[in-house]
């Protein structure tokens, strides 16, 4: 009898987040797994306040709370979901980007799960997760264009179908996520920066400073991004206001998420441009789909930007709900239903000696998934 459904248990831990999740994925008629998933449960262990007094992620303060947290999050996962490991499919892991000494544990603990429990082991791609998080939540059909934001990425990109991604452009220096923690740092404002900027620009005027929009200008990157610039533009004004006031602070949060905003918009805008005429020479007729993930799409600025963004040049808009925005384990377990569903994952002692890396480009997953589908 064909399987009906697929449940996995998932693990997170690539930055300042320990996470456990089990999800749930149901196959259509014909065997296909059905967009929109069911989180059975979703356990995520913050480490704000450990990294708070840095003002920014500290790689061996997180990778000490991974190790201390990631055996009970499992424990809590398994019991809110009222599954145990016998019940699951497969087991998955974060096996990158991000920092290796988070990932090298959520990995080793999800193949350790695995080995004792005699299950596939699925190591994922932490970006994947984020990009195929509003199929977990909705019935979001492939192809779509995808604005990745958060911390560490900032990109723009088509995804086609599982594996498929075509990068169109990111940032050629920080990403969106982490300007806005060192601009909330330059501002004494809390972190994680994203948050705390936009709290303070509700209560600023953003036309108050002339901040640049780098790379507006330059036809030749119609899909790129900059904001080191934007963030040392920020730092001259805030050191000719100095000292600061709490107004001060206020239109500097506004200018500057204007300004972050503006650059977005824009580039995003030259995508939908782009896909529009890319899906008319293709004759597709269902209408396009922006998709946005990452933690930086939980602000709601952006998110009504991208709604009159959308309207204009005909697009629909999917964006997950604010907690699954950010880093967890329930969008890492979808990305393992999604290959185990697709037979696309690496089986047996292959699996556990899969690496962990720090590094891992979204884009390198094509030819890695027809590795695996050949092999």
């Amino acid at each position: 009898m064909a399987q009906s459904d697929i449940t996995v248990l998932a693990l997170e831990s690539s930055c300042d987040e320990t996470a456990a999740a089990v999800v749930r994925g149901q196959f259509g008629p014909e065997g296909v797994l059905q967009p929109q998933g069911e989180i059975l449960s979703n356990c995520v262990l913050s480490q704000i306040d450990l990294h708070a007094p840095y003002g920014g992620v500290v790689p061996e303060i997180a990778a000490r709370a991974h190790i201390s947290h990631m055996d009970r999050l499992v424990a809590q996962a398994l019991a809110e979901s009222g599954t145990s490991l016998r019940d699951m499919d497969a087991i998955a892991a974060t096996s990158g980007p991000g920092l290796i000494g988070g990932v090298l544990i959520g990995q080793t603990t999800g193949k350790a799960l695995a080995l004792a429990a005699d299950k596939p082991f699925i190591g994922i791609n932490h970006l994947e997760g984020h990009a195929l998080t509003a199929r977990l939540t909705g019935p979001v059909a492939y192809p779509y264009l995808l604005l990745l934001v958060s911390g560490g990425h900032c990109q723009l990109l088509q995804v086609e179908g599982l594996g498929d991604y075509c990068v169109l452009g990111g940032t050629i220096d920080d990403a969106v996520g982490e300007a806005f923690d060192k601009a909330a740092k330059l501002l004494s404002l809390g972190y994680p920066g994203g948050p705390e900027i936009e709290r303070a620009a509700k209560q600023g005027d953003k036309q108050a400073f002339a901040l640049p929009r780098p790379l507006l200008d330059r036809a030749a990157t119609p899909f790129d991004f900059s904001f080191s610039g934007l963030k040392t533009a920020l730092r001259q004004q805030a050191d000719k206001l100095a000292p600061l006031t709490d107004d001060h602070v206020a239109d500097c949060a506004a200018a500057f998420q204007q300004a972050v905003l503006d650059c977005l918009l824009d580039r995003t805008g030259n995508a939908m441009q782009h896909v529009a005429a890319d899906w008319q020479a293709q004759g597709r007729e269902n209408p396009p789909c922006l998709v946005v993930a990452g933690g930086v799409a939980a602000n709601q600025a952006l998110r009504d930007g991208l709604e009159t963004l959308c309207a204009a040049h005909g697009f629909s808009l999917a964006v997950p709900p604010a907690g699954l925005c950010t880093d967890n384990a329930a969008m890492i377990g979808w990305a393992a239903a999604e290959r185990f569903a697709a037979d696309a994952f690496t089986k047996g002692p292959l699996a556990l000696a899969d690496p962990a890396r720090p590094r891992w480009p979204l884009n390198e997953l094509s030819g890695e998934l027809a590795d695996s589908l050949s092999g």
